[in-house]
């Protein structure tokens, strides 16, 4: 028993002793390590700030920043601020720092870590130094890194922007679609803020483009810069709205068009090229075609077929015009031929007719994905001809 104790005691005061060494070599290590840490973290300020003479963290609690700020430094001697940013662009987590001097331009950009493709985004950042917010805009894209640099571009921004509202100025931080949303929210609040684009399958030139609330509250008409709600029951919301009387009737048209399925089985050779067709009770018709873009390679249907053709939706009014267009699906390329799912470039396609329907700006570097878009706005054409009439 006394053998026990004995070799217990000897045992705590082995771990005693260990303790007091650990301690004791901690209290010189820790600041030595502390101190190379904080060279390591101001050499790499320093890259994106050459001229800072020191710089201390800023507590980011007190403001509202970019969703993409993780960090901020502030420059000692009053230079400006130095922002570490996460986004995304092919891939995620693309970790970038950028310097904002005094002066609200960028003192340097570099890029600490990413999970893109090219790697050319390594080197981006020497594109932005000296550079304000307007000139970041206009700076040029890596070709073929469409995504990569446009989240890049707008980390850069979201940098000054944070320097901006840091030096207590203000700016406003929402994204394009931040902003649409809460301007059709305001329109219509009983909307809950969930809305979407309306396809339109009538003739409607009294507003820029319809939103509709999906909780069935009514609809929002977009005319230039001006948001007027509708409730669902054809009441404006707003008073002395210009056109009022055509935006009632809008509502009235919309809501009493009904489509009819067109049994495509009638017409084999369209099968092949037409997903689906519909008629409105106004004579309209409403046509998803498919064309081969870059997904499908080789010959006219880029054979052989892997089946991801995109696909189109075109409305059609009985003279032949293209009401709205719109993609319902695509798997081309990410941040080159992708570009045929964004309203910029299938909303082109709005008021064309068979004679100029090719008239329209082709999207970079997608030579293939333009052109089969194109085809499957031919093929809409086509299948419009044989239902309205003409020979199949």
């Amino acid at each position: 028993m006394k053998k026990n104790i004995k070799n217990l005691s000897v045992f705590v005061c082995i771990c005693t002793v260990i303790t007091l060494l650990l301690a004791v070599t901690n209290s010189i290590t820790a600041p030595i390590i502390e101190k190379n840490q904080n060279a390591s973290a101001n050499a790499a300020l320093l890259e994106v700030m050459p001229n800072g003479s020191g710089f201390e963290t800023v507590d980011k609690s007190s403001y509202t920043l970019p969703a993409t700020v993780t960090e901020v430094w502030k420059e000692t001697s009053g230079g400006g601020y130095v922002v570490k940013l996460v986004t995304s662009g092919y891939g995620s987590d693309m970790v970038i720092m950028c310097g904002v001097g005094a002066d609200g331009v960028v003192t340097g950009a570099k890029c600490i870590s990413s999970n893109e493709t090219l790697g050319k985004e390594k080197t981006y950042g020497e594109s932005f130094a000296g550079k304000d917010s307007a000139a970041v805009d206009a700076t040029d894209i890596i070709s073929g890194a469409t995504k990569t640099t446009e989240a890049y571009k707008n980390a850069v921004k979201d940098a000054l922007n944070t320097a901006i509202i840091l030096g207590g100025g203000d700016v406003d931080i929402r994204t394009e679609e931040q902003i649409l949303q809460d301007n059709l929210t305001a329109a219509l609040p009983t909307g809950e803020g969930t809305f979407e684009k309306l396809f339109l399958v009538e003739d409607i030139d009294v507003s820029d483009s319809i939103y509709v609330a999906t909780n069935g509250a009514g609809y929002v008409f977009v005319i230039g810069d001006t948001f007027i709600g509708v409730d669902a029951d054809g009441t404006i919301l707003a008073d002395g709205v210009e056109n009022a009387e055509a935006i009632t009737a809008a509502v009235a048209l919309i809501q009493s068009t009904t489509l009819e399925e067109i049994d495509l089985s009638a017409y084999p050779d369209l099968q092949k090229t037409v997903v689906s067709a519909k008629k409105t009770s106004t004579g309209n018709f409403v046509i998803e075609t498919k064309g081969a873009g870059y997904g499908i390679k080789g010959g006219d249907e880029y054979h052989p077929a892997s089946g991801e053709y995109i696909i189109v939706r075109v409305s059609i009014n009985p003279d032949g015009k293209i009401i709205d267009c719109l993609t319902v699906y695509e798997a081309e390329t990410d941040g080159l031929g992708d570009a045929c799912a964004s309203e910029s470039f299938y909303g082109q396609f709005d008021g064309k007719t068979e004679e100029n329907y090719t008239e329209i700006d082709a999207i970079s570097k997608a030579t293939m994905t333009t052109k089969g878009y194109i085809q499957a706005i031919e093929r809409a054409f086509a299948a419009f001809n044989i239902l309205n009439g003409g020979e199949q």
